[in-house]
């Protein structure tokens, strides 16, 4: 009974607060509308409450409200890729000593199974590359001691075949040879048979040339000898002293040396003409193509020297990118572990973001968290911190290292000191309905080290911005604007004169006054409702002029009011309903209002124009009630409200505190 009584409890705080937080949306709205609608005229105050100027000390400060936080936190996120569940977590407010991060505290287990299965493939898929990376390195050096063996078979040929050829013609001739054909491919043009005349001849061909003539030489002499005896035969055949076989035998050694000389002559001539040319050619042929093979040996080895590192430089990459995904999936089972980084006492960070961001990621075992989350914070409760959102009008008076006096809710009764430590460049936007109001966060140190203060406690921040020695001051509310310029109300004997005067400095309370009025006068703290007019705008009636406007017997504005009453009923044309603004709009409706915002989501796809239509009738009859309500005086009066925000420059100072 006592949960379910609690529930409905929540339930109404809860619808409580999306009727405030709608109602603070379309009030931003409507004052789009009743800014512009009162523009030029001043509220109404039949009352005649006086304030004297006086001369004193004026101190100018900004006051604003923020969050305590660590000035150092450590900050403790998922580092597993993708998803994972909490297996287990330290409970939430454990104070963490020297002693566990000295012992390694585990704060976070996390889910690892996916991991280590994940692991187990990898490390096959390493042991794999690493063999084809062997496999390579081994290929590339083979290749490397087969290139040199070409090329020296390679070379040794070419040089064997230089050799013969210089053999073959003699040293001189082959050398002249080798030098005239050197980066040609054309040998048709040596008329190799020529060369049997040049004087340079040598070799083996000479040789053979040598050997030729002298068997033709030695041929013809046993050619001579035989004719000689052939000669003595026949004389003593006539005179019968040889026997005619004898004759027969001789005649036949004569012819047979004849044929020996024609034989040797032709061998020379065939040499000549055949076979010195062929074997010349031949050789230098021969040459030329182990020169050639050399270049095709060279250009082998280099295609496949290149083969052989392009395979290794991939097998290298793969290998590394396995490498790296082991060490990754390593990192990703030791990140599953999460250990105490720094003492401190653990908070959750669900616990410190808003209740719409933490909706559905509560910390706790069991639930799932993603890549990056925030886990646990660590603040270093040593140095704390307030952060505070200052307005865009006096961010430029900010200044590091300003003094600052804190109040801190929970404890109402202690100021403490500090002091600016740093402001954003940027500004923020305060809050998603109202993005036109620029914000700069600002961070003021706390002096001291309190055990007491814990972060996330509400504090308000005063900060001191210039003192004003001996000026004259009067209440802020008693200045007013009328088409840029300031005005104040003196009391002249029971009547109320309106007085130019030119203001300066100011905080929430008073303004300072430089000219105009003098000390000891007295002003209307609530100057009347008076209508502008073209005297207003004349110099020489500045200082002495009646209001053009007074309040009647029933303390009601007579002048001007028939426009006003006309002025009642809210134009909602004017409101430019961007996309932005519809946006921002319907994002607050879709966490406050989930019905109404899913109608008019379907509606903003249909038909964008009754979409706009629709949502501009929700704002006017908001702003219609909010104006009935006022005229009840269900709402706090008008002119409260213009002295609780108009400063006299006609804007709020955010500084103000109120």
């Amino acid at each position: 009974m006592e949960q379910s009584g609690m529930k409905l409890k929540n339930n109404k705080l809860t619808k409580i607060a999306v009727i405030i937080i709608v109602i603070c949306l379309l009030v931003v709205i409507a004052g789009y509308f009743f800014s512009k609608k009162a523009k030029g005229t001043l509220s109404d105050n039949p009352g005649l409450t006086t304030h004297t100027v006086t001369r004193g000390d004026l101190v100018i400060s900004i006051t604003e409200s923020g969050g305590i936080e660590a000035i150092k936190s450590a900050d403790i996120r998922s580092e597993v890729e993708g998803r994972t569940s909490i297996i287990s977590i330290v409970d939430e407010g454990y104070v963490i000593t020297p002693e566990d991060v000295e012992n390694g505290k585990i704060l976070v287990k996390l889910d690892s199974s996916g991991i280590e299965k994940g692991l187990n493939q990898q490390e096959l898929s390493y042991s794999s590359s690493m063999a084809s990376l062997t496999e390579a390195r081994e290929s590339l050096e083979i290749q490397i001691k087969q290139n040199e063996s070409d090329i020296q078979a390679g070379e040794m040929k070419a040089r064997f075949a230089l050799m013969d050829f210089k053999k073959y013609l003699g040293e001189e001739l082959a050398n002249i040879l080798v030098a005239d054909a050197n980066g040609t491919e054309e040998f048709a043009e040596l008329d190799f048979q020529n060369l049997l005349k040049d004087d340079r001849l040598g070799g083996e061909a000479q040789q053979t040339i040598s050997q030729l003539t002298s068997d033709i030489e030695l041929a013809k002499s046993r050619l001579e000898r035989a004719e000689d005896r052939l000669e003595g035969t026949k004389e003593l055949f006539k005179e019968g002293y040889v026997a005619e076989t004898e004759l027969k035998a001789d005649e036949l050694d004569a012819q047979s040396s004849k044929a020996q000389v024609e034989r040797a002559v032709i061998a020379l001539e065939l040499f000549k003409l055949y076979e010195f040319p062929k074997e010349a050619e031949k050789l230098f042929s021969d040459y030329r193509e182990a020169l050639r093979e050399l270049d095709r040996i060279f250009a082998r080895t280099r295609s496949r020297l290149a083969q052989e590192e392009a395979r290794l430089k991939n097998r290298e990459a793969s290998f590394r990118i396995e490498e790296q995904q082991l060490e990754k999936q390593r990192k990703q089972l030791h990140a599953c572990t999460i250990k105490a980084p720094a003492p401190g006492q653990v908070v959750y960070a669900s616990s410190t973001e808003g209740r719409f961001r933490r909706s559905g990621r509560t910390i706790e075992e069991g639930a799932e968290v993603y890549e990056r989350q925030s886990l646990i914070m660590i603040p270093d409760t040593s140095q704390m911190k307030v952060v505070i959102k200052v307005h865009e009008t006096w961010i430029g008076k900010i200044e590091p290292d300003q003094k600052a006096k804190i109040t801190v809710s929970a404890f109402p009764d202690k100021t403490f000191e500090g002091k600016v430590i740093k402001k954003a460049p940027m500004a923020d936007q305060e809050n998603w309905f109202n993005p036109d109001l620029k914000v700069y966060s600002t961070d003021v140190s706390i002096n001291g080290m309190y055990d007491f203060l814990k972060t996330g406690m509400t504090a308000k921040v005063q900060i001191v911005i210039d003192q004003m020695k001996d000026v004259l001051t009067v209440p802020i509310q008693s200045v007013t604007t009328v088409e840029g310029k300031k005005y104040c109300f003196v009391d002249n004997s029971g009547q109320a004169v309106r007085r130019q005067v030119q203001t300066g400095a100011f905080n929430a309370d008073f303004v300072e006054i430089k000219s105009g009025v003098t000390e000891g006068e007295r002003i209307l703290l609530s100057p009347p409702h008076f209508k502008s007019t073209p005297s207003d705008e004349k110099g020489s009636k500045e200082q002495s002029e009646e209001p053009k406007s007074q309040p009647d017997d029933k303390g009601q504005q007579t002048v001007g009011q028939d426009r006003d009453q006309q002025q009642n009923k809210p134009d909602i044309s004017q409101l430019e309903l961007t996309d932005e603004r519809i946006d921002q709009i319907m994002q607050g409706m879709s966490q406050f209002d989930p019905t109404n915002y899913e109608r008019l989501n379907k509606l903003r796809q249909e038909d964008p124009e009754k979409f706009k239509e629709e949502l501009k009738k929700q704002i006017q009859q908001f702003m219609q009630q909010r104006q009935k309500q006022e005229g009840q005086g269900e709402v706090v009066p008008s002119e409260q409200r213009q002295r609780r925000q108009r400063r006299p420059d006609g804007e709020r100072p955010s500084g103000s505190g109120n």
